[in-house]
């Protein structure tokens, strides 16, 4: 799974269509999808400009909405962890505690637990629907995922980041991912207004167009 890379059909824009290379971050290289799902994933990545849940401003989900290229804020009190992110205005909020019982309904981000393990922070979400991706490549999910994210300090401006995904309906086994996360240090570094509309200027400015211009 590349950072949030997938094929393009639109090769005659040239670089402005163009995606820089970059390593993968699944362990061991390969998610093991089940036959039926690789042939699905396949699918997906042939139609991603249109069948993106991301292209079209949904929630982006979990873990995506980590290595999306957007900003996170993440805010801590001793009972709560927030986590903020700058597309689609997606937020995650979660409590300090162990889970419970199953989330009563499924949602784009899922429910999330956390708890401490030394300096690491474990957080546990379930509880998601079957719509989002995990990138642009058209990797997905059923609505039995569970996701087992690890934020582990490694400086004041550095996160090990780490995810075990599992998914009996997809997958053939559990599979994990893991990066750096930086923290953003420039001067007055902050979350800033991203509305994600899909077709936004067509939608909003579309009947002003001229005439016969296309």
């Amino acid at each position: 799974m590349p950072h949030e890379a997938g094929p393009s059909p639109i090769a005659a824009l040239g670089a402005a269509g163009a995606k820089p290379p970059g390593l993968g971050v699944v362990e061991g290289n390969e998610i093991p999808y089940q036959p039926a799902a690789a042939e699905k994933k396949k699918e997906n990545g042939s139609q991603w400009l249109t069948a993106d849940p991301a292209v079209k401003c949904y929630l982006p989900g979990v873990p995506r909405a980590t290595y999306m290229p957007y900003p996170f804020q993440i805010i801590q009190t001793q009972d709560q962890v927030m986590i903020a992110y700058q597309f689609a205005s997606a937020v995650r909020m979660i409590p300090i505690k162990a889970r419970t019982e199953d989330p009563p309904i499924d949602s784009w981000m899922g429910e999330s637990y956390g708890r401490w393990e030394g300096h690491t922070l474990v957080v546990d979400a379930k509880g998601f629907n079957d719509q989002t991706w995990f990138d642009r490549a058209g990797d997905f999910h059923s609505d039995e995922l569970h996701v087992v994210e690890r934020y582990t300090p490694l400086g004041r401006d550095l996160i090990q980041y780490e995810a075990t995904i599992e998914d009996p309906k997809v997958f053939t086994r559990p599979w994990k991912i893991s990066m750096p996360l930086y923290r953003q240090v420039e001067k007055n570094a902050q979350l800033l207004e991203f509305k994600c509309v899909e077709f936004a200027e067509e939608m909003m400015y579309g009947r002003f167009r001229k005439a016969g211009f296309k």
